[in-house]
């Protein structure tokens, strides 16, 4: 139900002028679990697992979303165990009339090799790169700050799946609330 209802938001706000075609920002969010036992099964949930982001591990689930690159609204979202690479569901968030697809750093941006620096050439198009994805990090600010959504409430993917759709609509909600006022 709660995919229908992220899908109703994002048709209504694409009739309104606010979701609009021809690139996608992708990036995916690790939202972590209990890794207690103190359960009456004595394990953690199965349907998290371990994954790494920097330095720490965390334990719990990897929200992936597919954002439009102009308006900066998500179009298309999926939730996975944290172990999963983010180029296992690519292909769920990218739109089949995208023209430009813009990955995370792990992707787009060059990196220097070892014992070398970027060119001044790589260096540019990292930055206007950066300066594109940033969008991706308003839906993240608006589902972990605005809402709160930092750690699952439910025990398994489906029941926070549905949840994080929830939420991802009503990001976009937020995040298009001037446009949907003005319009």
């Amino acid at each position: 139900l709660t995919k229908a209802i992220f899908e109703a938001v994002s048709a209504h706000l694409e009739d309104k002028g606010a979701l609009l075609r021809g690139g996608t920002i992708m990036d995916a969010t690790l939202i972590a679990a209990s890794p207690s036992t103190k359960n009456k099964d004595r394990k953690r949930d199965p349907e998290m697992s371990q994954s790494k982001k920097g330095n720490p591990w965390t334990f719990g689930m990897k929200a992936h979303i597919g954002l439009d690159a102009r308006s900066g609204l998500v179009h298309a979202a999926g939730v996975t165990t944290g172990k999963v690479h983010d180029a296992k569901v690519m292909d769920n968030l990218i739109r089949e009339d995208d023209r430009v697809v813009f990955a995370d750093k792990g992707y787009v941006n060059e990196k220097p090799k070892a014992g070398r620096r970027l060119s001044s050439s790589q260096l540019k198009r990292n930055r206007r790169h950066g300066a594109i994805r940033a969008k991706v990090e308003h839906v993240f600010r608006a589902l972990k700050c605005q809402f709160g959504y930092r750690k699952v409430h439910y025990r398994g993917i489906d029941k926070n799946g549905a949840q994080v759709f929830a939420l991802l609509a009503l990001a976009n909600l937020f995040l298009a609330r001037r446009q949907l006022r003005c319009g």
